[in-house]
C-alpha cells in the first residue's frame, strides 16, 4: 500500500578540507554529513499547504500550475523551498506521476536556537528534505542517491546561482565524502539548454564525482564555534578574484589544496593518523596563504587559536568551510587529548559544539 505520510530526516554537513579549490574542474573536497538534522514531513491531503516552522510560517497555500509551484507569501525565505517543489513537481510530471495535494511541514535543528547560524549548510539540507520527500512519497519506487542528489542541485543552484553542491552531496549520501563539484556555470547552461528536467538528470555530469571515507577508529573529531557568522559568498568572491589578479598565486594555492586533500584521504582510507594530521595542517596552511594574497582573512583570531590550540595538544586544526568565522575543526589522536582541547578551546570563550559524524544520507523515519 502507497504511503500517505512519512517524515524526512536529512543531516548538515560541515566541510572537512578542500575549500575554495572545489569551486574548479576536478579540485577535490573532504565534506562530513553530521548528525544535526532538518525534518521534513509530507502528508496528503485534500489541500496543498507548506509550514516552515522555524519561520513561523505556517499553512501557506501553494499551487501548482503548469509544473510550477507558487506559494502563496511574498517571503522570500521560502524560494529555496518553492524551487525545489518545482523542479521535483516538473520531473514527477515528466514521469507521467501525478500529483494530488499535500501538506509539507519543515523543521530545522542545523542553527542554534537563538537564530545563530553555525554553517551547518541549512538551506541545501532543507532543499534536499523537500526532494527527498516528494519524490518517496509520489514515485512508485525509491528514489536512487543519486536522483535526489541531481534534483536538489539543480534546485539549489537555481535558487543561489552557485555553490559546489557539496553540502548537498553530504545530506543525500552521509558519512565523509571525497567530492568533485559538477560546477555550478555547467549546471546552469545545461539546464538552460535541456528540453526536460529528466534529460538533464540522465545525462552525465562530467565534472561530478563522489566516493565514501571511512573514520580511522582512533581518530577523535572536535567541533568549535567562533561566536560569529561568516559570509561565504564574499569570501568566495574575493578569492576567486585572485585568479584574475594573481593567478600565479591563485594556482598554487590549488596544488597545495589538492596535495594536502589527497593526503587527508589516503590517511582516512588507510587508517594513518599522521596523514590525516599532515593533510589537514597543510589544507590550514594552503587556505591562510591564500587569504593573505587575496587580503581577506580566512582565519580569524578565534579560528587561529582554534587551530592552534589543536596543533599544542598533539592533533590539527582548521576552519571550517570559507573561514570568516563559524566553526573550526579539529582531529586528535586521542580522547583524552580531544577532552583537553575542549577544555582549552573555552578557557579561549570559544564554544565546542557536539557534533558528530554521521553515516547515513536523508531518509524516512
Amino acid at each position: 500500500m502507497e504511503k500517505q505520510s512519512m517524515t524526512i530526516k536529512t543531516p548538515g554537513k560541515l566541510m572537512i578540507a578542500g575549500e575554495f579549490a572545489v569551486l574548479q574542474p576536478y579540485h577535490h573536497l573532504a565534506v562530513m554529513a553530521v548528525d544535526r538534522f532538518v525534518y521534513a514531513t509530507i502528508k496528503k491531503s485534500e489541500v496543498n499547504r507548506l509550514s516552515l516552522t522555524d519561520f513561523q510560517l505556517e499553512n501557506l497555500e501553494f499551487a501548482i500550475e503548469n509544473k510550477r509551484v507558487k506559494v502563496a507569501t511574498n517571503d522570500s525565505r521560502v524560494q529555496f523551498v518553492n524551487d525545489a517543489m518545482t523542479i521535483v513537481s516538473t520531473y514527477l510530471q515528466e514521469q507521467e506521476v501525478t500529483l494530488t495535494p499535500f501538506m509539507l511541514s519543515i523543521k530545522s535543528e542545523l542553527d542554534d536556537e537563538s537564530g545563530i547560524k553555525y554553517g551547518l549548510g541549512s538551506s541545501a539540507a532543507v532543499v534536499t528534505s523537500v526532494v527527498n520527500a516528494m519524490l518517496k512519497i509520489f514515485l512508485p519506487e525509491e528514489p536512487s542517491k543519486e536522483l535526489i542528489f541531481k534534483l536538489a542541485s539543480i534546485s539549489h543552484v537555481i535558487t543561489q546561482g552557485n555553490g559546489s553542491g557539496a553540502d548537498i552531496a553530504a545530506s543525500t549520501y552521509g558519512g565523509i565524502l571525497y567530492y568533485s563539484s559538477f560546477q555550478a556555470d555547467w549546471l546552469r547552461t545545461e539546464y538552460k539548454n535541456a528540453k526536460t528536467v529528466t534529460e538533464l538528470v540522465e545525462k552525465n555530469w562530467t565534472y561530478f564525482s563522489v566516493k565514501t571515507m571511512e573514520m580511522p577508529k582512533d581518530i577523535y573529531f572536535c567541533v568549535g564555534w567562533t561566536g560569529n557568522a561568516a559570509s561565504t559568498a564574499k569570501l568566495v568572491d574575493k578569492i576567486l578574484r585572485l585568479e584574475e589578479n594573481n593567478p600565479e598565486q591563485f594556482y598554487r594555492f590549488l596544488e597545495d589544496s589538492k596535495f594536502a586533500v589527497n593526503k587527508f584521504y589516503t590517511g582516512m582510507n588507510e587508517s594513518n593518523l599522521s596523514l590525516v594530521l599532515e593533510g589537514v595542517k597543510e589544507n590550514r596552511r594552503a587556505l591562510a596563504k591564500v587569504g593573505e594574497h587575496a587580503n581577506t582573512p580566512i582565519e580569524t583570531v578565534q579560528l587561529s587559536n582554534l587551530c592552534n590550540l589543536a596543533e599544542q595538544h598533539g592533533g590539527a586544526g582548521k576552519p571550517s568551510g570559507a573561514g570568516g568565522g563559524d566553526c573550526g575543526i579539529a582531529f586528535m589522536p586521542s580522547k583524552e587529548k580531544a577532552e583537553h582541547v575542549i577544555k582549552a578551546w573555552e578557557k579561549e570563550g570559544i564554544k565546542p559544539l557536539f557534533i558528530h559524524p554521521y553515516p547515513h544520507g536523508s531518509i524516512d523515519v
